[in-house]
């Protein structure tokens, strides 16, 4: 399981950071199930493969922190013996689980007074937190125009669209991503998730930046939503992902290079509004 987790997460089968990060934490319950000789050799184990895991996708901050302080929390303890150890591990993944669960859902729930019934948004990427966050706002009546950018090249928006076009009260329009400056004049509202916040500067999937400025521009305020577990403040270096060049385009690429980074550094003071479990954020 860990080595199939870690695969998918290199693959980025699964989409949402959320997501990726309770699938990493959640894989490591494998070891509790295994048989271990001593606690030495266990918490060897947890370490070994808590570091697979994160070493899958170094630029995912939620997965970087959950993963390291269920490792760290059950070392850190010195449990007496292994069955103390499997003990704690299931303990910790479940806490760990919980808050990141609960701190998406949170982040939603506050994010749904900024949405203005009626509104025009648009929103890039697919964001189990903007989804959750749209669908509470429908639920309780509001409707929206949602222009969503398809979130080029493994076209992301689509399942965003998909998956909008599914909730009554929203009118969904799917658009290609530098077609965003065209319809952000239309929007009251940019709406985005964010993979992590470091050092006063948003990572997102790559196009969050050059649809921040273009809405700065226009005077579109720009809103994103996430687990303040994602605000990272020291011990994390973002690192970016460089996709498959197939990803791109299907052909060989003669006599040219082809460069696919997946995310993009937007300065928070593009940005209006962060808001996560904790409330609304200031920088």
């Amino acid at each position: 399981m860990i080595d199939e987790t870690a695969e998918e997460i290199r693959e980025m089968q699964t989409h949402s950071s959320s997501v990726v990060a309770v699938n990493a934490t959640r894989a490591l319950e494998e070891l509790v199930e295994r048989e271990f000789a001593t606690v030495e050799e266990y918490t060897r184990a947890l370490e070994r493969n808590g570091s697979v895991l994160r070493q899958a996708n170094p630029s995912h901050a939620s997965l970087q922190n959950a993963v390291r302080e269920v490792v760290d929390d059950v070392t850190d303890a010195d449990p007496e013996s292994v069955e103390a150890a499997r003990r704690l591990t299931s303990e910790k993944i479940d806490e760990v689980v919980t808050r990141i669960e609960s701190g998406k859902r949170l982040a939603a729930e506050n994010a749904v007074e900024e949405l203005t019934d009626g509104a025009t948004l648009l929103t890039h990427d697919y964001s189990s937190t903007v989804l959750e966050a749209l669908e509470q706002a429908t639920g309780a009546g509001k409707t929206f125009d949602i222009y969503v950018t398809e979130a080029r090249p493994r076209y992301l928006g689509r399942k965003t669209a998909r998956t909008l076009a599914d909730l009554e009260g929203v009118d969904v329009t799917l658009v290609t991503d530098s077609a965003h400056g065209i319809y952000l004049e239309e929007c009251d509202r940019v709406i985005v998730g964010m993979d992590c916040i470091v050092d006063e500067t948003l990572y997102n999937r790559v196009g969050t930046f050059p649809i921040a400025a273009t809405a700065d521009q226009v005077d579109v305020p720009v809103t994103v939503l996430g687990s303040a577990s994602k605000i990272v403040s020291e011990g994390f270096v973002f690192e970016n992902e460089f996709r498959p060049d197939s990803e791109v385009m299907a052909e060989p690429a003669e006599g040219f290079d082809v460069e696919n980074p997946a995310y993009d550094a937007t300065p928070v003071d593009l940005l209006e509004s962060v808001i996560t479990d904790d409330g609304r954020q200031t920088f």
